[in-house]
């Protein structure tokens, strides 16, 4: 109804139709609000290779769901209008998330990463309890824009900044014609930000967001970041959520908050615990850690996100918890009160919200259900140690992934084989590809 008659009173004429793609980036159909509010919004329809590409666009083969010989058909995308909003700075805009169905059986298609998210919701939602997330969006921005950067090879780049601006007023004063519009346009998009602040890099960017229900959580996600790409390209500048531009440089992660819900109270609290932990929680954390290698291809999606696991870096690289401690992969916060949660530190700024946190959910549930027992916290430096580590690059992500029999209880096999397809592909694009770094270390030498 608002959106009729912001039609028509001439406020708004076009409906962005999205859905959200395996790499969690927007994709879909810029529809005119008249046609919208005539049919399209009960739906429309999208080639289904769409959730079988990488970053590129490209159709790699070997997915089971899609391919040539199956000859790319559709797939439905069925707007969910609970989730239609105001896009501020995009003129005239509004905007709505989809689900993505079958196009012949109309049943959802369980690849998908919506699909993904609200099967552990669901799930948990059967077991009495409601799933609240928060993520944390770091980024960098940088002096010229995306074309110009593009133009010139990605070389030289100049970050907004020239030093370390971790908390920095000053420097960030100098970046408020990007940020301040960003905070303002998300909150009148209806999305609850919460703060912006300096990261400790430099041109480093850090958005907070209110912690909420995971599905809103991954929607907000998915939306800020495009949205984050848009303001900055308004602007002149570009904005990367590339986990590690440079070598020398700190990485962006997302780190993800997490904590459930039982008819409205936090369930992982518990008063008489020390550190104010639930049962509950201590074995949903104990799934955490038992299934960390298995759900990590899902936070760290790509070859460059395992450049970002370095001791020093504040990036993690060891599976295991402590209290308040940023050199944890998993950090207690809020011991002791109700604000007890755990924050997930491993994932980098470019993992897909939807099946980062499908994956920590459906390992907190492994962990209940086994009444798996949380061992006490560690103290200090946890780069020390001999602990088990993060799988350490992609390939070995997949190799968890695929073994996983965790995740193909609680996700399918289809979904699994997947998203495994989809590390391969990556593995095999950039293993063709000849860098720089090989050339100048042994153009001559060698």
């Amino acid at each position: 109804d608002d959106l009729k008659s912001q039609f028509t009173a001439g406020l708004v004429d076009t409906v962005l139709v999205c859905m959200v793609d395996m790499q969690g980036r927007l994709m879909g159909k810029r529809f005119h609000a008249g046609h919208f509010l005539a049919g399209a919004w009960e739906e429309t329809h999208c080639c289904n290779y769409l959730l079988a590409t990488d970053l590129e666009m490209g159709t790699p083969d070997g997915y089971a769901s899609t391919s040539w010989e199956r000859g790319y058909g559709d797939y439905v995308m069925k707007p969910d209008l609970s989730t239609l909003r105001p896009v501020p700075w995009l003129e005239g805009t509004a905007m709505v998330m989809c689900d993505m169905l079958d196009h012949h059986t109309h049943e959802e298609v369980p690849h998908a990463p919506r699909s993904i998210l609200k099967r552990q919701v669901n799930r948990l939602k059967a077991m009495g309890y409601e799933a609240m997330c928060a993520t944390e969006l770091e980024f960098f921005l940088f002096e010229k824009s995306f074309d110009a950067i593009r133009k010139e090879g990605f070389r030289d780049l100049e970050p907004i900044s020239g030093y370390n601006e971790d908390y920095h007023i000053l420097q960030t004063t100098k970046e408020e014609h990007v940020m301040r519009p960003i905070r303002n346009h998300l909150w009148n998009a209806g999305i609850p930000v919460e703060n912006t602040k300096g990261e400790a890099e430099t041109g480093q960017e850090e958005l907070n967001i209110k912690y909420a229900p995971a599905m809103a959580t991954a929607e907000y996600h998915s939306i800020a970041k495009n949205a984050v790409k848009e303001i900055a390209w308004q602007h002149g500048h570009a904005a990367t959520f590339l986990p590690k531009w440079h070598h020398e440089k700190v990485g962006s992660s997302s780190h993800v908050h997490q904590s459930l819900w039982a008819d409205g109270n936090p369930a992982f609290y518990d008063a008489e615990d020390d550190l104010g932990m639930s049962a509950l929680m201590k074995s949903y954390m104990a799934g955490l850690l038992k299934y960390a290698a298995d759900y990590t291809y899902f936070m760290a999606p790509y070859i460059n996100s395992y450049k970002r696991f370095m001791k020093g870096t504040f990036a993690p690289t060891r599976i295991i918890w402590s209290v308040d401690n940023r050199t944890a992969g998993y950090r207690l916060c809020g011991d002791g009160t109700k604000a007890v949660r755990v924050e997930c530190r491993i994932p980098g700024s470019d993992m897909n919200p939807y099946l980062a946190m499908a994956g920590m959910l459906a390992a907190g549930i492994a962990g209940i259900e086994e009444g798996l027992e949380l061992q006490p916290p560690t103290k200090g430096d946890v780069y020390q140690g001999d602990t088990g580590m993060i799988p350490g690059n992609l390939r070995a992500a997949r190799d968890a992934l695929h073994g996983s029999e965790m995740l193909r209880a609680a996700m399918g096999d289809e979904v699994v084989d997947h998203y495994a397809r989809a590390a391969e592909v990556e593995i095999e694009e950039f293993e063709r590809v000849v860098t720089d770094w090989e050339i100048a270390r042994g153009f001559e030498r060698a």
